[in-house]
């Protein structure tokens, strides 16, 4: 007979939380800092090319900047809409542009999030993905809104900006977009 139901209790609550704790590590593939680096790179150069200065932000699996920078003569407030723009990619997992058409068709029931911080429905931001997994994001912002980048300028050019980048790292391996 049981004369302490508390302690049966304590037992088996110990004993359920040993097996929880066996799992609760997970394991996430992320960016390195050196291949931030050298996507934000490449990207760059991709822009400069066509005499864009940009803003770069690269962002970590879990929404973390990696990196941000802003070039020379690129406007201020192209940081922030790069770092919305990668944002945006990685949450919901798809180029920003794409979020943003599609939030155009359904509005105003998509006005919701378009309130959150950090989102924007403008395009040159795209996922990264190692596989099936989205590891990061970059976004770029700056390409001037006709001419420059070779796209066109505005958000299509950042766009391509951030894939060169993106193809850099990853050489065709299904990532991005």
């Amino acid at each position: 007979m049981i004369r302490n139901p508390w302690l049966v209790l304590a037992v088996v609550m110990t004993a359920a939380a040993s097996a929880a704790g066996a799992q609760s590590l997970v394991t996430e593939r992320g960016l390195s800092l050196n291949s931030a680096l050298e996507m934000a790179s490449a990207a760059l150069e991709a822009c400069r090319k066509h005499g864009s200065q940009v803003s770069i932000t690269v962002l970590d699996h879990a929404g973390r900047t990696k990196l941000t920078f802003r070039d020379d003569g690129a406007s201020p407030h192209s940081v922030e809409h790069s770092l919305r723009k990668a944002y945006t990619a990685l949450t919901y997992r798809m180029p920003s542009g794409e979020y943003g058409k599609r939030a155009a068709g359904s509005f105003p029931a998509s006005a919701g999030p378009l309130h959150l911080s950090n989102i924007t429905t403008s395009a040159g931001g795209l996922p990264v993905r190692a596989g099936n997994a989205v590891v990061g994001a970059i976004g770029i912002s700056g390409t001037p809104g006709s001419g420059g980048a070779g796209a066109g300028g505005g958000g299509s050019a950042d766009e391509a900006c951030a894939q060169a980048g993106i193809d850099r790292v990853f050489k065709g391996s299904g990532s991005g977009g």
